[in-house]
C-alpha cells in the first residue's frame, strides 16, 4: 500500500470515528438534557478540587486496595499512552514514522520505555480482571440486573485493551527488528525494554517485518476508534463520564432533600396568610414517575455507573436480602433513558410508549427497602447518588398516588396529628427521659 493510499484510508478512518463518535456524545447530552433542571454551578473551586481528587486521583477507590491498584495501572495506561495515540494521529495524517522521535530526542527513548512497561501492566491487570470476573466469580460482579450483556460488556472491554496493547507492544517489536536491516543504526533494547524479548516470534525477512509493523500498526489505530466508538454503549463510558460527573457533585449534606417550590408555596401560605407566593412557570409533579422528570444530574449520575457494584455490596437492605439493589436502580434509569432517547429518534420528541420508570422498570418494593443510609453514596467511587432517584420515585408514589405502604401512612398521621412519628400527644413525647439521671 502507498504511504498517499496509507494517508487517505487514515483520514478517512479518522473522520468517520470522530463523525459517530460526536453524533453518540451529543444524544447522550441530547437525553440527559430531558431532565429537570437543578443549579449546580456554586463553588466552582471546591467542584474542581472534588473532579481532581475523586475523578483524576481515584481517591475512592482505595478503599478496596487490590482493585485500586489494578485499575491504577489500566487507568494510567490509558492516560499516558494516548501521547502515543497522538503521534500515530500524526503519523497517520502525514506520512511520517515517529515525528516525535527526532525533536524529542532521548526524551522519546523514556517515553517509549514507559509506554512499553506501562502496556506490560495493563495487560496483567485486564488479565487478573478476567480471572476476579470469570473465575473467582467475585459476588458484587454478580446480581439480577448483571445480566450477560453487562457481563459480557465487562470482558469485552478487557479483551479489547489487552488486544491494544499487544498490538503496541508487537508494532515496537517490529520496528526494532527491522530498524537495523534498512540502516547501519541499532535501537537500543533499553528504548523497547518489553517489545525487545518479543522479536523472536516475528519474521527475519525485511519485507515481511515492514508488513508486519504496518499490520499491527494499523490494528492498534483501528482498535482505538473501534473503542472510542464503543465506549457509548459501555459502562465504560465513565472513563469520559466521571469527569464532569464528579465536578457537579452534591456539595450539600449527601441526603438532603430539595425543597419543592411549589409545596414551600403552600406551606408558607399556611403559615403566614400575607405570604405572596413565588409564581412558577411550570411547576411540574411532585416527585418523579418516569425519567424526564427527574434531575438531569441523576440522568448524567445514569450514564457516568461502572456497574462495579460497591454500592450494592454495601447496601445493608441488599445484604439481609431485600429486593433493593442501588447498582440495579441506576442501571434501569440508564436503560429507561436509553429507551426513551430512542423513540425520540424514531417518533419524534412528544411519543408516549406508554411505560415509565417506576413500575416498568423499578419496582415499589425495591423503592421502600431503602433506608436513606447512604451507604451507597459513600461507596461510590465516582459520586452517583441512587438515592436521589429513590427520594423521587417515593415522592411521587405518596404526594402524587397517595400510595404509600400503610406503616409510612401511620407516620405521617402521627406527625400530623402529634407532631411524632409515634401514636402519643406531642405533651408526652419526652415521658421516655422522665427517669433518666441528669
Amino acid at each position: 500500500m502507498s504511504v498517499m493510499i496509507e494517508q487517505a484510508l487514515f483520514l478517512l478512518l479518522l473522520i468517520l470515528a470522530i463523525t459517530f463518535f460526536t453524533k453518540n456524545v451529543k444524544k447522550v447530552i441530547r437525553n440527559i438534557k430531558l431532565g429537570q433542571p437543578e443549579d449546580r454551578s456554586d463553588n466552582p473551586v471546591l467542584r474542581w478540587k472534588t473532579m481532581l481528587k475523586v475523578a483524576f486521583g481515584q481517591t475512592k477507590m482505595i478503599a478496596r486496595p487490590i482493585p485500586a491498584l489494578l485499575h491504577f495501572f489500566v487507568y494510567a495506561g490509558f492516560i499516558i499512552i494516548n501521547i502515543e495515540v497522538l503521534e500515530i494521529i500524526i503519523d497517520g495524517i502525514f506520512g511520517t514514522h515517529r515525528i516525535f522521535a527526532s525533536p524529542l530526542g532521548s526524551f522519546y527513548t523514556f517515553l517509549i520505555a514507559s509506554f512499553e512497561w506501562l502496556a506490560v501492566s495493563v495487560i496483567i491487570a485486564c488479565t487478573l480482571f478476567l480471572v476476579r470476573r470469570n473465575i473467582l466469580k467475585i459476588r458484587r460482579f454478580f446480581g439480577v440486573e448483571m445480566t450477560p450483556w453487562p457481563r459480557s460488556d465487562a470482558n469485552y472491554i478487557l479483551y479489547f485493551e489487552i488486544i491494544l496493547m499487544s498490538a503496541f507492544l508487537l508494532m515496537n517489536a517490529s520496528d526494532y527488528k527491522l530498524h537495523p536491516l534498512i540502516t547501519d543504526d541499532h535501537l537500543s533494547s533499553s528504548t523497547f525494554p518489553i517489545s525487545s524479548l518479543l522479536t523472536d516470534i516475528l519474521p527475519s525477512n525485511t519485507d515481511m517485518l515492514h508488513s508486519s509493523e504496518r499490520l499491527f500498526w494499523w490494528l492498534h489505530i483501528i482498535g482505538i476508534f473501534v473503542f472510542l466508538n464503543y465506549l457509548p454503549y459501555s459502562k465504560h463510558f465513565h472513563i469520559l463520564m466521571a469527569f464532569p460527573n464528579t465536578y457537579y457533585s452534591k456539595l450539600s449534606p449527601s441526603a438532603e432533600l430539595n425543597n419543592m417550590a411549589v409545596v414551600t408555596n403552600e406551606v408558607k401560605a399556611m403559615i403566614d396568610p400575607s405570604f405572596q407566593p413565588v409564581e412558577l412557570t411550570n411547576p411540574g409533579t411532585f416527585g418523579a414517575k418516569d425519567v424526564n422528570e427527574l434531575s438531569w444530574k441523576s440522568l448524567m449520575d445514569a450514564y457516568t455507573c461502572t456497574e462495579c457494584g460497591r454500592c450494592t455490596s454495601e447496601c445493608p437492605a441488599n445484604i439481609t436480602g431485600k429486593l433493593l439493589s442501588p447498582r440495579k436502580i441506576v442501571m434501569d434509569t440508564r436503560d429507561r433513558l436509553t429507551e426513551v432517547g430512542d423513540n425520540i429518534d424514531k417518533h419524534g420528541k412528544d411519543y408516549s410508549d406508554g411505560k415509565s420508570l417506576l413500575d416498568d422498570y423499578i419496582s415499589r418494593e425495591e423503592l421502600w427497602a431503602c433506608t436513606t443510609c447512604q451507604a451507597c453514596i459513600k461507596a461510590c467511587p465516582v459520586n452517583i447518588d441512587p438515592l436521589a432517584i429513590i427520594m423521587d420515585l417515593r415522592r411521587y408514589i405518596v404526594m402524587e398516588e397517595s400510595k404509600a405502604p400503610s406503616s409510612i401512612n401511620n407516620m405521617l398521621s402521627n406527625i400530623e396529628n402529634n407532631a411524632a412519628p409515634w401514636k402519643y400527644s406531642a405533651s408526652d413525647r419526652f415521658n421516655w427521659g422522665q427517669n433518666i439521671n441528669t
